[in-house]
């Protein structure tokens, strides 16, 4: 692969963001006379992606996803990595994860890939976080909450167990396996560019296609991306006083971490969990409060944001699931310990219009299933009028609730996390481990 440096760089205290940088060549070949002192450009030949690789897990979080999309996210990752599924997928009627595991059972044994399962709500999953005393991922009930970010920290924890140095996350509804074979040699090529053992890749994707007028249609930005971004832009800006762009990859489901960053990060609930990071990073080692890793401030962090070369094909799961997401991602700005209070006021007028303009569109598809006279129609205009205005005076009490945290998973002692996992689980299960 080659890969340009990073052209320009926003500092804050000891947190170093890179600029969105490009690939120039996905598989650079050996590139005879092509010198590793090149000025602009970072070139990676294969044995150096391979080692690197060998020592990354690549965790897929899943819920009752079609097999055949994760058939072909397995069959993108290559062969040196360790491949760690956790599954949310229902149990019964059917049984999904016996299904899901038979699926990658058969999988495994063409390919000779080093594959782990196991079920997130898996009742000696459980058990084992509450021997090991990580309670901040149980419900009130004791059970493992849903989620993502949930399933996120089991695959770190497992990834760990098993002595990798870096993790990466790959959604598994991608339909594009070549997309996700990139997304891994980019995950490699970042941490071959870091210079601290604190380190952050994030995929910044060139294009997220969509069908507009029975064409595909190439949009640069998703719906909930362009937001996230807009605002942990402008929480940067108003910290530094400067304008900034920077910040492109706020909602990036595919990203990496280093294992000792992975390790003292808090993880947020819900669709929050990408641009938390932003945050956490930010909070924790951005030089604006008390630092609780002096070994962090020395070292920095970086935080890589690499454009693809693949667009990015994933399922679309509608208005309200991207309503969903948009809170939950701006919730983490709003209620961060650094977010000025013009900032966190601009966020919740924003949400509350966002709000009513969600709820006027799902009123408007409600109507359209429906036959209508003429007289219906103009008195449902006037009750979409009334409905506005009562959207908007019903939003004017909404509080934005403070995403749940997950705490750092280093106080979690990795050989008895290990033993406790091996004699509870009932649903841990590997595929062509050697």
């Amino acid at each position: 692969m080659k890969i340009d440096f990073p052209r320009f760089t926003e500092r804050l205290g000891s947190v170093s963001i890179h600029c969105v940088q490009r690939i120039y060549e996905l598989d650079s070949g050996i590139s005879r006379g092509f010198h590793s002192s090149h000025k602009t450009i970072k070139k990676f030949d294969y044995n150096e992606m391979s080692n690197i690789m060998h020592d990354l897990a690549i965790v897929i979080p899943i819920k009752n996803e079609k097999l055949k999309l994760l058939e072909g996210v397995l069959s993108g990752i290559p062969n040196e990595c360790l491949v760690i599924i956790i599954s949310n997928s229902s149990r019964t009627p059917n049984d999904r994860y016996a299904i899901e595991s038979e699926a990658v059972r058969q999988v495994g044994r063409f390919v000779d890939k080093n594959i782990i399962m196991i079920h997130q709500k898996d009742e000696g999953l459980a058990a084992t976080f509450k021997k090991v005393g990580y309670y901040s991922i149980l419900d009130a009930q004791g059970n493992i909450r849903d989620g993502k970010a949930e399933g996120m920290v089991i695959g770190t924890l497992l990834a760990r167990m098993y002595h990798k140095d870096y993790v990466g996350f790959i959604d598994g509804d991608n339909y594009v396996p070549g997309a996700v074979n990139e997304y891994v040699k980019i995950f490699a090529a970042g941490f071959g560019m870091a210079t601290t053992p604190f380190s952050n890749i994030r995929i910044s994707w060139v294009y997220k296609p969509k069908v507009k007028d029975n064409s595909l249609f190439f949009p640069k930005w998703g719906r909930v991306s362009e937001v996230s971004n807009r605002y942990l832009n402008s929480l940067l800006s108003y910290i530094t006083g400067f304008e900034t762009d920077v910040i492109k990859t706020g909602n990036s489901g595919e990203h990496a971490l280093s294992m000792p960053l992975a390790e003292r990060l808090h993880y947020s609930t819900g669709y929050s969990v990408e641009p938390y990071e932003f945050i956490d990073i930010l909070e924790k080692f951005g030089g604006l409060l008390p630092a609780d890793f002096p070994e962090v401030l020395e070292k920095g962090v970086e935080i890589f944001q690499i454009e693809t070369r693949n667009p990015h094909f994933h399922e679309d799961k509608g208005h309200l699931h991207l309503l969903e997401m948009l809170k939950a991602s701006l919730a983490g700005v709003y209620h961060s310990k650094i977010c000025p209070k013009p900032l966190a006021e601009e966020l919740r007028e924003y949400l509350i219009e966002r709000m009513v303009k969600v709820n006027e569109h799902v009123d408007k598809e409600r109507h359209e299933d429906r036959d209508k006279t003429e007289a219906e129609e103009k008195i449902s205009k006037k009750k979409g009028k009334i409905r506005r205005n009562n959207n908007g005076s019903r939003f004017a009490n909404y509080v934005i609730d403070r995403p749940l945290l997950l705490e750092p998973i280093r106080t979690i002692p990795a050989s008895e996390f290990a033993k406790e996992l091996r004699h509870n689980t009932s649903t841990l299960v590997s595929h062509g481990m050697r």
